[in-house]
Formats: C-alpha cells, structure tokens, sequence
C-alpha cells in the first residue's frame, strides 16, 4: 500500500533554473510497500512562473482512451495565449524531452492562460501505475497552494463501437456537491456508476476526502487509435463549462485529422521510451 510523508515545499529550490530563487519547488512522496519491497515515487514540481489561480480553475489532461485529453489539452495550449508555469518530474517518469518550436520540454507540464485564473496541465507520457497518486497529490497541491477553486480532469472511455452514429458522448463525475451541481447547470449527463482509473481516479477521491472540487469530464472514444473527434465534443462541454474560456472549435474540427497524425507519430518515436500503455486511465461501465 501507498503511505505518503508529507509534502515539503521549498522556497526556490532546484540550481539555475528560471524558477531559482523565486519560485518553490513541491515534493510529494509515497512509499508503495509490497511483497517486502519498498519503493518510494516522488514527484518534483518546478516552477518557470509565479501564477495567481485564485478563484480559478485547473485543467489536467494524462494519457487516456483515444488521446482525448491529449488532444483537447494540446488545442488549448496552442491557440490560447499561454506560458508555460511549472514543469513536474520524477524518476519514474520516462527519461525523454518533448521538441516543440526547437524548445525541449518536460513530458509533463503546466500553462497559464493570459488574463484569466486558468492552468492546463498536460502530460504527453503514459505513466506508471505507482505515480498515479504522487502526481494527482502534487496536481491537486499546487492547485490549492495557487488558490484555484476547481480542477476539471479531461478523460476518455471506451465508445460502443456497435451503437447508433453521431457526436461521442461526454458524461461527468463531481468529487462533491457544489461539483455536481455545476455539472447539473450546463446540462452535463453525469455517469451513475463505473470506474475511473489512474490519476484522473485519485485526483475524485482526494476532492472528496478533502472537500475540494474535481469535475471528471469523460468523452467516449475509440479506443484503438487517436479520436480528435471525440476530442471536439470534450473539448466543446469544457468550454460549456468554464465560462472564463473562449474556445474557437472551428480549427480543431478542421485539425483532427492532422493532430491524430501527428499524436501516432509522436507515440511511435517515444515507443521505446515509454512503458507499455495499460488501461489505467479508461473508464469501464
């Protein structure tokens, strides 16, 4: 079983980087027992630039069915007017960097959005099963440490390839009242029973055990290959839902196609990097 010491915070930790001597440096460490064998997971997070989420709300998007967090996740960060806030590490994380504009970048990252309490984390990377709860912990940390109200997890479930065609569906989980009632007033169907897994899972639970609001939003998507369409419908019910954000969907439902091409070939250069992809981030009903 996972027994986490407690989470450190250090005041601009971390050598010559851009965070160095101004920004904090979060540990989050979890000690899995098992068998005999004890292995510790810590997640580092690094900060690039101070952010004020106050009121606000962070978006996470991990490995899930179809890419669809991926997806949804990589569309916002490119067309809304972002910087990059915080980078997470950790030695269970695959050790590669991420090429964008010939700029390396961690596999795992947050943005900030310009002019409004906005973060979008995304995690380009499946990640091993004894990460899940130190980076949902650390997400939700510096969520709170930032003074964000919410975060709003993006997710995927399989879809019934057999059923009637149209737009994918996309259903809500709330870690507690307030989050329910939310998804209620924009006509969000919430899902009554099933199982989420993986970091998306953890981050519910810890809300609720903590009194704190974690809106799921789960498109169903094909799970055998990258689903942007899918993705168009997460990505719509995450702008019904946060009124600080202006989507334009147009490109993206002209991108899909594209973006599902160049996510396949991002996941087949990072193949050997990686560990196996498990189901740990689907949904099962």
């Amino acid at each position: 079983m996972y027994i986490y010491d407690r989470i450190s915070v250090a005041p601009g930790a971390g050598g010559p980087g851009p965070g160095s001597g101004r920004g904090q440096t979060y540990l989050v460490r979890g000690r899995n027992r098992s068998r005999g064998v004890e292995a510790i997971a810590e997640l580092e997070i690094r900060t690039f630039k101070e952010v004020d989420l106050k009121g606000g709300t962070v978006v996470a998007a991990f490995p899930s069915v179809g890419m669809v967090s991926t997806i949804a996740a990589t569309y916002l960060i490119t067309t809304l007017k972002v910087d990059q806030a915080v980078a997470f590490e950790s030695d269970d994380f695959p050790a590669l960097s991420m090429i964008y504009a010939s700029k390396p970048k961690f596999p795992a990252r947050a943005y900030a959005l310009h002019g409004a309490k906005l973060a979008i984390v995304i995690c380009e990377v499946p990640l091993v099963p004894r990460a899940h709860r130190p980076v949902a912990r650390g997400v939700l940390r510096w969520a709170q440490a930032n003074g964000a109200r919410q975060i709003v997890t993006l997710e995927g479930l399989p879809a019934d390839l057999e059923g009637p065609p149209g737009a994918p569906k996309v259903w809500g989980v709330g870690s507690t009242d307030r989050a329910r009632a939310a998804l209620e007033a924009h006509k969000i169907p919430q899902l009554e029973s099933g199982m989420i897994a993986g970091v998306s899972g953890v981050l519910l639970n810890e809300g609720r055990w903590l009194g704190f609001d974690v809106l799921a939003l789960l498109a169903e998507a094909r799970p055998d290959q990258p689903d942007a369409t899918a993705a168009v419908s997460l990505t719509h019910s995450l702008d019904d839902l946060l009124p600080e954000l202006e989507i334009d969907l147009g490109p993206l439902r002209e991108q899909a196609k594209a973006l599902e091409g160049h996510l396949r070939r991002l996941k087949a250069q990072a193949q050997p990097a990686v560990p196996p992809e498990t189901d740990s981030g689907s949904m099962y009903r």
